[in-house]
């Protein structure tokens, strides 16, 4: 097995789930840009260095894991491909080729076996948002969904998380901090996600990219959806208020009680202790928490449910979520 972007925030969580799930593999080969090969990096107990990134670094690989940004994808992955391996890539640059599976293991399996060679791993909000409404879409039909997210760092990588505790730290001592990674302050601060803004439709990328994943992962083209994803100052874990309408009217105990046996999904939902999913509780974990499930009293037909979800932006919404595709195929 290769990972292509081994020392980035996603491609060292890969390193760590492979390890944590005992991936059953003879070498893992660590691939990076020229300015981090030489570096070592753990795996089991030794020390790995990592090496370049050169179009021969796939003779006999089998599975390549990347998360090197999408440019990096458009080169190798094709390469990768052609070498043998199959590809399970973690940026945007396959996602929506319709020769492509999109994939969340505990959504759309099946979609792996018409693979070619490429295997797109989904947007991280698109992941933490459906994956808990999966089960919820089987029993009756989702036909609207409108989502507000709450972004961590961590889904714009390492450099944004050390510029959140650098601006935080330097906010705390009074001191000024000029930004160099995201375009706002990001300490004690929240701002409209850093993506580019479609001047047509007023939607950012990361908005355009939730709505096309969602409906191709769900198979279901004529899905309304409408996100708005704003940037908060929380290291790892997004979370997502969602409200979803439904062809059918349905209760909130039959989401709960869809919910609570999803797979990848964990209920968190304590209202006489006001106790719902936080980012806090979800970072480090493998589950997307759920909770906050109610009516929405605006909807006089019955058909509609608010809910809150809080899940680790590097695992599920990335590095977990190509590993599980991973030990599927």
């Amino acid at each position: 097995m290769a990972i292509v972007g081994a020392t980035g925030a996603v491609g060292v969580e890969m390193i760590g789930c492979l390890e944590q799930r005992r991936f059953p593999l003879a070498e893992l080969r660590l691939l990076a840009s020229a300015r981090s090969a030489g570096k070592t990096l753990e795996f089991r107990g030794e020390p790995l260095t990592v090496r370049e990134l050169t179009e021969s670094s796939f003779a006999g690989v089998d599975l390549a894991l990347f998360s090197a940004g999408s440019s990096v994808s458009k080169k190798f992955a094709p390469i990768a491909a052609r070498a043998g391996a199959t590809v399970i890539d973690n940026s945007s640059a396959f996602r929506m080729d319709p020769e492509v599976p999109l994939v969340v293991p505990e959504i759309n399996p099946q979609a792996l076996r018409g693979h070619r060679g490429i295997i797109a791993n989904p947007n991280c909000t698109a992941i933490i948002s459906i994956t808990p409404l999966w089960p919820v879409h089987q029993a009756n039909r989702i036909v609207r969904l409108l989502i507000a997210s709450y972004q961590s760092a961590s889904g714009a990588g390492a450099a944004a998380m050390e510029e959140l505790r650098e601006a935080t730290r330097a906010y705390l001592e009074g001191r000024p901090y000029e930004q160099r990674v995201l375009p706002h302050p990001y300490a004690f601060n929240v701002f409209s996600h850093n993506a580019r803004v479609d001047p047509a439709s007023g939607y950012n990328e990361e908005e355009i990219k939730v709505r096309e994943e969602t409906r191709k992962i769900f198979g279901d083209p004529e899905l309304r959806v409408s996100a708005t994803c704003i940037r908060v100052p929380v290291l790892r874990a997004h979370s997502v208020a969602i409200n979803f309408e439904c062809q059918r009217p349905i209760s909130p105990e039959e989401v709960r009680r869809l919910v609570a046996g999803a797979p990848g999904v964990k209920l968190v939902d304590d209202r006489e202790r006001n106790y719902f999913p936080m980012p806090r509780d979800a970072s480090g974990g493998d589950p997307i928490l759920v909770g906050r499930i109610r009516q929405d009293v605006s909807d006089p037909s019955g058909r509609s449910i608010a809910l809150f979800v809080a899940g680790d932006q590097l695992l599920k919404g990335a590095a977990l979520n190509a590993v599980q595709i991973a030990e599927i195929l």
